[in-house]
């Protein structure tokens, strides 16, 4: 007697495909491309630079719209950061957009020296954060948040979505310092309108209350877990989720009354190595206030990752939909 198993689909996605929209999923196209040229037209301080990725960062809006404002640097991300420091200077705000491998790893030293220390307002908008492509380590910045998180006085910026984009790019041009803002870029999945959300730079906000879980999230893991707690209500496991957009400055003020609520798990879930981030700037402000509810832990792996389809990789390294909720299903036991 012969058996046959059935196969999953051979996915077609290609490591290239950065976008980490599902299938039939609201979108919005290019939201920082289009919330930076609305800025524009309202402040002339406003100016964009790129190291050869206006394309891939929608900074292309930018430079059709206000091209006497938009410098092309060419592929020198060190180059690119000095420059926006210098515009900063003579008092710009430069919007300045490359990979977030680029703009951290290989520029950090022009970044710590010639903006942080002097307090410069250069907003740094870098795109592929953590695991949103399959192009292997030399393009995954799994790290980029714990490099940045080191330097004194920089403002770091996770949005989960177009709207989080759409609103956070007033507020950190706003804002008098650096800034460093993680940037999902083409079509960007919409969720957080359904949640009478609005983007507050330095606030977290409680999508959802649950009894069972607390996630504490950022990023695309928040999409993430709001479709974890769709998906466990099911079971009857009851998942609240606080967004945390700004993971510097933190809101502990919010995260500790949220989490020491008694009863419940409290997780965190970040699209980054479990070193540096969301997950231990958590853990920091808990233990120090002296708030210890059962705790664990959501993140990408302290390695370097496999190339491949999106798809694929998320469920290999425990952050897609199926893979978190079972997660969680398999703590609460």
């Amino acid at each position: 007697m012969s058996t046959t198993t059935a196969k999953k689909p051979r996915l077609t996605t290609s490591a290239m495909i950065a976008s980490i929209a599902s299938e039939g999923q609201r979108v919005k196209a290019a939201p920082f491309g289009k919330a930076l040229v609305e800025l524009a037209m309202q402040r002339r301080d406003i100016v964009g630079l790129t190291a050869d990725l206006a394309k891939y960062t929608d900074l292309h809006l930018f430079a059709q719209a206000c091209p006497e404002r938009f410098f092309q640097m060419g592929m020198a991300e060190q180059l690119l950061m000095a420059s926006a420091g210098g515009m900063a200077k003579e008092g710009f705000v430069p919007f300045a957009t490359t990979y977030a491998v680029f703009g951290t790893r290989r520029a950090f030293d022009f970044v710590h020296q010639v903006i942080a220390e002097e307090n410069l307002n250069v907003k740094m908008c870098c795109a592929l954060p953590g695991l949103t492509t399959g192009y292997g380590p030399s393009h995954q910045a799994t790290e980029d948040i714990a490099l940045m998180r080191g330097i004194p006085g920089m403002t770091i910026i996770d949005p989960c979505d177009a709207l989080d984009i759409e609103q956070a790019v007033p507020q950190i041009a706003a804002h008098n310092g650096p800034v460093y803002m993680r940037l999902l870029r083409g079509n960007v999945p919409l969720v957080l309108d359904e949640y009478d959300y609005s983007f507050e730079l330095g606030k977290a906000k409680l999508l959802r209350d649950g009894r069972d879980v607390l996630v504490i999230s950022s990023g695309i893991l928040t999409m993430r877990a709001l479709e974890v707690a769709k998906a466990l209500e099911a079971d009857k496991v009851n998942v609240g989720v606080l967004h945390v957009p700004t993971i510097k400055p933190l809101d502990t003020a919010t995260i500790l009354r949220e989490a020491g609520r008694s009863g419940r798990l409290v997780v965190v879930a970040e699209n980054h190595t479990s070193v540096g981030g969301l997950g231990e700037a958590v853990a920091t402000a808990l233990l120090t206030a002296g708030v210890t509810p059962q705790f664990r832990q959501i993140a990408l792996p302290d390695a370097f990752l496999d190339a491949g389809a999106l798809p694929t990789l998320h469920d290999r390294y425990g952050i897609s939909t199926e893979a978190m909720s079972a997660t969680i299903k398999r703590w609460i036991g």
